[in-house]
């Protein structure tokens, strides 16, 4: 069953686990849990995909109840009406805030793009980062015989395929457990001495209009039990409080402008 951060009569918005897929795909054809299909049966309406998470990153998902509101939620969608915040867990000391305008060519699958233009000019992109703690652990990883992490927020102000994972890496900051621009030393450090394993990547929160009724909505995702036990390994308890698992369930807030996961 997923978590469901916000739902009214016109959208929904869930708190999706890393490693699940959004929507059925021929290139994943082995996969048989996604999520449209999970929640359809849950809460048993349609669901319309507005954006997408990549498989291994977790967070707030937003889906439209009909294809009009889909409609919508894609015209705020690009015209960058909607304000994402992730956070995540990068290699290194990240000494200050910043922002990243660099570039991207579109990466391409070698089967969907068979066709593709492979002529295509590099892509504006920019993304903002701040950080917001950091911790040296006393483990051996490669040649170090200490392990460097940072907890950064992350703002894209465009939306690139894999846009913070190729600027975080292109900072030489790659984030723990990206198989594909990241240091895999790391990640199988971070899995044999944290037993933490995968992306750590989480969409923390989504703010936009309501595309029905106006409203400003403010609607995050707290941490899975994973990153929470990583939180607390490196002792940065409290340095965002607000999506730190609690004991109790608190009220959801859906009378209120912030909705919490």
């Amino acid at each position: 069953m997923l978590e469901i951060l916000y739902q009214d009569e016109h959208l929904i918005a869930v708190n999706k686990p890393a490693g699940m897929l959004v929507h059925r795909s021929w290139l994943d054809r082995h996969e048989t849990v996604f999520v449209m299909q999970t929640l359809r049966d849950q809460i048993g309406l349609h669901v319309f995909t507005v954006h997408r998470l990549d498989k291994p990153t977790s967070g707030v998902l937003l889906l439209a109840l009909s294809s009009e509101v889909a409609r919508l939620l894609s015209q705020q969608l690009e015209q960058h009406q909607m304000t994402k915040v992730y956070h995540a867990v990068v290699r290194g000391f990240v000494m200050e805030d910043g922002i990243v305008d660099y570039a991207l060519t579109e990466e391409r699958d070698k089967i969907a793009d068979k066709f593709a233009d492979i002529d295509k000019a590099p892509q504006p992109a920019v993304s903002h980062y701040r950080v917001l703690a950091r911790q040296e652990m006393p483990v051996a990883i490669g040649r170090y015989d200490s392990a460097r992490y940072s907890l950064v927020e992350l703002t894209p102000q465009t939306g690139r395929k894999h846009q913070l994972r190729r600027h975080m890496s292109h900072l030489r900051h790659p984030i723990i457990g990206d198989t594909a621009h990241g240091d895999l030393k790391q990640n199988r450090g971070m899995a044999q001495h944290f037993g933490c394993s995968g992306l750590m990547l989480h969409a923390s929160q989504l703010q936009l209009p309501h595309p029905v009724t106006g409203e400003m909505l403010t609607i995050r995702a707290r941490w899975d039990s994973r990153w929470q036990q990583l939180i607390e390994r490196l002792g940065w308890q409290g340095a965002v409080s607000e999506l730190e698992r609690v004991e109790f369930p608190l009220n959801s807030g859906q009378d209120s402008q912030t909705i919490f996961g």
